[in-house]
């Protein structure tokens, strides 16, 4: 998925991370999430000793960042002619920041998992059963969102596969995947998260429309467990192109 400027969360995470090494923006921040209230320029301004506009410059680019979130509003409580202008105010914004690297998606994986618990407490089905088709349905949503127009191509599931963080490489024929978004619960659940990431994958697959591709469990050390190998169709039409002579 995209953030709003057109680059990956976790990109976008690590920009806002960054944004936060300036000492002065980071006492500012420190200052507006104390606050249960908005905050005004003025008011951070005079509590930390700097000059209105640096607090003014600092503060929104810490917005930009998507660190904080803006409202205007009349701090005297007049309204009407003579009012004046409503102030520019700041408070600490909902969204979460996360920055790990390698990148790891726990949140993906707890959403799926809650869903696959609620599924099969309603719907009467194993849990693994339930996990298994929420994470197709993921997957194909995600691949169907970044799907190029026209013939699907390897990059648009390289495209696919690295914004889920798989950090996909190239191994002769194969895609394998040099990063797995749920690591650190393989060792005690390793049927579970293998078989949640072939059916996250084979979503993928299906929604950028890339028949040439078939995913499955080929587990190795460093990898991901999940590589995506030529179908045999694929491979065979590729060793026609490669036999025919020259014209």
């Amino acid at each position: 998925m995209e953030s709003r400027d057109g680059q990956s969360p976790h990109y976008a995470d690590v920009s806002a991370v960054s944004a936060l090494d300036e000492p002065a923006r980071r006492r500012l921040y420190d200052f507006v999430r104390r606050h249960r209230e908005p905050v005004g320029r003025d008011e951070a301004a005079a509590a930390l000793g700097l000059p209105r506009t640096t607090a003014a410059f600092h503060l929104d680019k810490l917005a930009d960042e998507g660190l904080l979130s803006i409202e205007f509003a009349r701090r005297s409580g007049r309204s009407g002619p003579g009012a004046g202008r409503p102030a520019k105010l700041y408070r600490r914004a909902d969204r979460p920041v996360v920055v790990q690297l390698p990148e790891r998606n726990y949140e993906l994986a707890g959403r799926l998992l809650a869903g696959a618990i609620d599924d099969a407490e309603s719907r009467g089905e194993s849990p693994g059963t339930a996990l298994a088709r929420r994470a197709h349905e993921l997957g194909e949503t995600i691949g169907a969102e970044l799907a190029q127009a026209g013939e699907p191509t390897d990059e648009a599931l390289h495209d696919a596969l690295e914004r889920c963080g798989y950090e996909p490489c190239t191994v002769d024929d194969d895609i394998a995947l040099a990063n797995c978004p749920f690591h650190a619960l393989v060792n005690d659940h390793t049927e579970l998260v293998c078989g949640m990431n072939l059916r996250l994958i084979e979503g993928l697959l299906d929604g950028v429309r890339c028949g040439g591709r078939r995913a499955r469990l080929a587990p190795e050390d460093g990898f991901c467990c999940v590589r995506l190998g030529v179908t045999d169709a694929a491979g065979a039409a590729e060793r026609g192109d490669s036999q025919k002579p020259a014209s």
